[in-house]
């Protein structure tokens, strides 16, 4: 695969924690999401901004600490961007420790408000572990959608999108990974959506995302502790316009069958809602902790 430097490729030291991502249009969350990844100790961003035209791009590359790419392959056609993520790993050195996460994916531990990166790597290190297994958490605001904007730079979006499903989670465990279905998607829309992914990683020789992110290879490292989550952040007052995009758009999933199902959904019921009596209020790590959404760390 082919890729194109914006603004130079700037080596890694020993002691950067690297964060790569991929966005598409998401230059309102981009602010929160790199102070929140910057609290937590990520040194260097290293993004594939794939065609944005919403402001991303200009953000992007104001940002001292962001190296960006671009491709002249789409996402859908990158392996729904795996093949990004992996010319990127090698680019930037194997043998480390990279987060790996989307631009609406925020990582929460236990302590993490406290606890920074560096803490949790020397942890998984202490037990020999090379993955941290977190599924995603889809956030959502209670009432319409459409009243829920996030505007300003300096709202995190856990204070607009605040709430997420308490309960209606399956986990089983198959050959290759740790599997993990439920969520506000599965219960409106019937979506059996796999949630586990891994986006603390320890990339070697021997890693590959495979045919899904959500099974890197080496298998066998892929059966941690669930000890982190991902808040999910897809639904604003723009996630009509944001449907209608991805439709047309068509690079996720089977065409963007997921999507398609959500615009008839939305096209019958005219606005959505997300409430329901398992919605809850996110409050922290402490939280998720004491629900059993999160495993102990173990820090030593």
């Amino acid at each position: 695969m082919s890729c194109l430097i914006e603004g130079g490729q700037r080596p890694l030291g020993k002691s950067d924690i690297p964060l790569v991502f991929n966005t598409h249009n998401d230059r309102k969350l981009l602010p929160s999401f790199l102070s929140h990844y910057r609290r937590l100790g990520v040194t260097r961003f290293i993004c594939v901004d794939d065609v944005s035209s919403d402001g991303t791009r200009e953000y992007l590359l104001a940002q001292e600490d962001v190296d960006l790419w671009s491709s002249p392959v789409r996402y859908r056609d990158a392996r729904r961007g795996r093949e990004w993520r992996e010319a990127l790993f090698e680019r930037y050195g194997w043998d480390r420790w990279y987060l790996n996460v989307d631009s609406d994916e925020f990582l929460i531990y236990e302590d993490c408000e406290n606890r920074p990166l560096g803490a949790l790597l020397q942890a998984l290190e202490s037990k020999g572990e090379k993955r941290l297994a977190a599924p995603m958490l889809d956030m959502y605001p209670i009432g319409r959608l459409g009243a829920a904007t996030l505007d300003g730079d300096g709202l995190m979006p856990w204070e607009i999108a605040d709430h997420f499903d308490g309960s209606g989670y399956e986990i089983s465990y198959t050959k290759r990974a740790i599997s993990i279905t439920g969520g506000p998607r599965k219960r409106k829309f019937d979506h059996l959506l796999e949630l586990i992914k891994y986006p603390v990683i320890f990339w070697d020789g021997n890693c590959s995302l495979g045919v899904s992110i959500h099974q890197p290879l080496p298998c066998e490292r892929n059966f941690p502790a669930v000890s982190g989550v991902l808040l999910h952040f897809k639904f604003f007052s723009d996630y009509k316009d944001k449907i209608e995009q991805a439709v047309a758009d068509g690079q996720y999933f089977d065409a963007a069958a997921v999507y398609r199902k959500m615009l008839d959904n939305l096209q019958e019921a005219g606005e959505f809602d997300f409430s329901d009596a398992c919605s809850t209020r996110f409050s922290g790590s402490a939280q998720l902790l004491e629900l059993g959404f999160i495993a102990p760390i173990g820090y030593p």
